[in-house]
């Protein structure tokens, strides 16, 4: 079709392993030129060739998980030993906790000779999204059972992934009313316990602005200093968490420096608002009362 550069064709299959447990390991089968090697990175070894029939490369997460190297064996669907010819390093967390063969060898595991699980298309003006909707429409054209979608939109519309973000929404918004709550509740515990105080400060010239500064202050290092045991303790539970072997492959074990900085500053708003109530009750003491408090 015009405006196609290349299609690579592929069969993917989750299959367990024994050392792992129940969690699925990602299979996928290419074809030896599929320029989808091209986005691996080779950490040792090297990449599968065409007469590989009996060799995989790993994803260096699975790797790691299985305590394999270039050289040794791995036993597949219980019945075939392969070789591992190379260990890899991609961009996705799911592939590098998965396995690579010869699309003829999944196939004949399979028992899908000529079968393939879909097709990746790199299209010529990738950058166009009128050439790649009527690129699109073109492919429909082809056969009514064909479904087409460039990779952001298939992205989003995969239920694993739509669901996972759900979740990950859900958690976050009950986090945040729970911090929210905590320091609504520990800012006024404050405000009273040190009403004497605040009275004190106000007979003696403070105006009501500088405490609300004041209290906004406590809260907001009291918050930061939350996100700071908060992220060394995300960062340390992550690592280990990807070094298990029940998720291999589910997990990265790094954190982005973006979802780090989006923490903190989560972490400063909810210190402010939280804040805001005891704040206004603090501003508003009188100093004769708040100085007869007992």
């Amino acid at each position: 079709l015009p405006g196609v550069e290349i299609v690579n064709s592929g069969l993917v299959d989750m299959m367990s392993l024994s050392e792992l447990g129940p969690v699925g390991v990602l299979v996928q089968g290419w074809p030896p030129d599929s320029v989808q090697f091209n986005q691996l990175k080779i950490l040792s070894g090297r990449l599968l060739s065409a007469d590989d029939a009996d060799g995989v490369i790993l994803g260096k997460t699975l790797a790691e998980s299985l305590n394999k190297k270039v050289g040794d064996r791995i036993r597949l669907y219980e019945t075939d030993e392969f070789r591992i010819v190379g260990i890899y390093q991609s961009y996705t967390v799911f592939e590098n906790g998965g396995i690579i063969m010869l699309l003829k060898t999944l196939q004949r595991i399979m028992g899908r000779e000529g079968q393939v699980t879909g097709f990746t298309i790199v299209a010529k003006d990738s950058t166009d999204r009128g050439a790649i909707d009527r690129l699109r429409e073109a492919i429909l054209r082809l056969d009514t059972n064909l479904d087409v979608l460039p990779t952001e939109d298939y992205v989003r519309s995969t239920s694993e992934i739509r669901f996972v973000r759900a979740m990950a929404w859900l958690t976050s918004a009950v986090a945040l009313i729970i911090g929210t709550i905590g320091i609504l509740n520990t800012m006024i515990m404050s405000v009273f316990e040190r009403t004497r105080e605040i009275g004190i400060l106000r007979a003696v010239g403070w105006r009501r602005s500088r405490v609300v500064r004041m209290i906004l202050m406590e809260s907001i290092v009291l918050s930061l200093a939350g996100g700071v045991v908060g992220t060394i303790a995300a960062i340390l539970l992550i690592r280990y968490l990807s070094r298990l072997r029940a998720v291999a492959g589910l997990i990265a074990g790094t954190i982005d420096p973006w979802t780090i900085a989006q923490g903190f500053l989560i972490a400063l708003i909810v210190g402010i608002i939280g804040a805001l109530y005891p704040a206004y009750r603090g501003a508003q003491l009188l100093p004769t009362e708040a100085i007869r408090h007992e």
